[in-house]
């Protein structure tokens, strides 16, 4: 697989060309709004404590055996030109003199040790407000003076700029992180979309019981998966024909056995038939007895694998029609009570005056009962009992015996291809049998499917 058809490295590249932008995003946006954007930002005079202290020394030196008033003068003249400090100045004898503002809040007096405080708790790079301390003239006795600048007011012109547009960089580089999560969000989208149609394909077969295949249009993980997926179709497709084929020739087989062997077994038949007019010893008649009844089992057994071939192809005969069930009951049961009779079964048998009426093969749902009663009277013999009884309220049928159970053993029990027509039959007849047996008897129940 190529690097460019792998997900994995299409994500690490989104990865990558993120963390490259957060740092290149701060720099663009940077230069952007400090060079290109309009400002009227001008320098600030109080930017430079350097030249801030400068200047006061200067003037303080300049003031050197200055009266009162000139020292005022000069200070309203500072103040004027620097309107955001604060300045006032002190006389020898340590008293406060002018104010500016009037509002400033100094102490009134001054005493070596509350001067040397003051000084100590106003230096340093951090201390607010920034605080120049000047001796007035170049003598030690005449006082001295105090300029205190804002920390605020000593930004930059750069400094002021960006906490202007502060707001306006945050915004811009959460538009840059909003992109990131956009491509982010994009990518793996289109990995659920192509998720999620596969899903859908696996999940909606077609006609034929097997997904359809899908298009391919990438080559990453995914599309390798779905190559594979359409590889799985086309393989399941292969089988499902192959799988037919042999079905059909299964059927066919079958039915050309079932075809082939009836006739040995009626020529058989005859000559059993006909040794049954000759003499034979005791011993002789109850061998072709036994010779007569298996030839019938095996009989019986073809029709079933004819029958159960017919009804999986959909080629057995159906013809429905409203059917009067008590009647269709109690004529089939009637066809069987000899045979009950004659092998000893006790037999009870409750029959409704109501009837009522189900859409079904008259033919078929004989032949279902007659399956019920034959599989009663090979296998629930020792049981000698059979109930028949019909709930027309309910709707339903039962047929009941005593013998070993579904699970007993017995010397005539075949593979069951005879209940699986029985299934088959009441399936297309919009019917289905329930069964609860145990060592001590069978209860079989038909009823209508709801």
């Amino acid at each position: 697989m190529k690097l460019k058809n792998s997900l994995l490295n299409q994500y690490l590249l989104i990865i990558l060309f993120a963390i490259m932008i957060v740092p290149i995003s701060f720099l663009g946006i940077s230069i952007l709004f400090f060079n290109y954007l309009p400002t009227d930002v001008e320098p600030s005079k109080y930017q430079n404590g350097t030249d801030l202290e400068a200047m006061w020394h200067e003037e303080a030196q300049s003031l050197a055996g200055a009266s009162d008033d000139q020292i005022n003068e000069k200070l309203t003249e500072i103040k004027k030109e620097y309107s955001e400090a604060s300045m006032f100045w002190v006389d020898e004898t340590g008293q406060t003199r002018e104010r500016l503002p009037e509002s400033l809040s100094v102490p009134p007096s001054w005493s070596p040790a509350l001067t040397i405080d003051y000084m100590k708790k106003n230096r340093g790079l951090e201390v607010d407000p920034f605080t120049v301390v000047a001796l007035i003239g170049k003598k030690k006795d005449e006082g001295f003076m105090i300029l205190q600048v804002p920390r605020s007011a000593m930004l930059s012109a750069g400094q002021s700029l960006q906490e202007r547009y502060s707001y306006a960089i945050i915004l811009a580089v959460v538009a840059v992180l909003a992109i990131f999560i956009f491509i982010s969000w994009i990518f793996f989208y289109k990995i659920r979309k192509r998720l999620l149609r596969l899903q859908q394909a696996m999940s909606s077969p077609a006609e034929s019981g097997i997904p359809d295949t899908i298009s391919v249009e990438k080559r990453d993980e995914i599309g390798q998966l779905e190559v594979s997926f359409n590889e799985m179709i086309h393989q399941l497709e292969i089988s499902r024909v192959r799988e037919k084929e042999e079905e059909m020739l299964r059927r066919q087989l079958i039915a050309n056995l079932s075809h082939d062997l009836r006739t040995p077994l009626t020529t058989i038949r005859g000559h059993a038939f006909s040794l049954k007019k000759e003499a034979l010893s005791d011993k002789g008649k109850e061998s072709l007895d036994l010779i007569d009844n298996k030839i019938g089992y095996l009989g019986q057994l073809i029709e079933n694998l004819l029958s159960y071939t017919l009804l999986t192809t959909g080629k057995y005969p159906y013809y429905p029609e409203r059917t009067d069930m008590v009647r269709l009951v109690k004529t089939s049961f009637a066809a069987w009570y000899p045979v009950f009779e004659g092998a000893g079964f006790q037999m009870e048998v409750e029959f409704p005056e109501t009837t009522f009426y189900w859409e079904v093969d008259p033919q078929r749902m004989e032949r279902v009962l007659d399956n019920f009663y034959q599989n009663i009277y090979r296998h629930a013999r020792n049981g000698a009992y059979i109930g028949v009884k019909i709930d027309a309220h309910l709707q339903e049928i039962f047929i009941e015996d005593h013998g070993p159970g579904m699970g007993g053993e017995s010397i005539e029990k075949g593979a069951g291809i005879g209940l699986s027509i029985v299934s088959l039959m009441l399936k297309d007849m919009k019917l289905k049998w329930e069964t609860e047996t145990g060592e001590h008897g069978t209860m079989i129940k038909i009823r209508k499917r709801s």
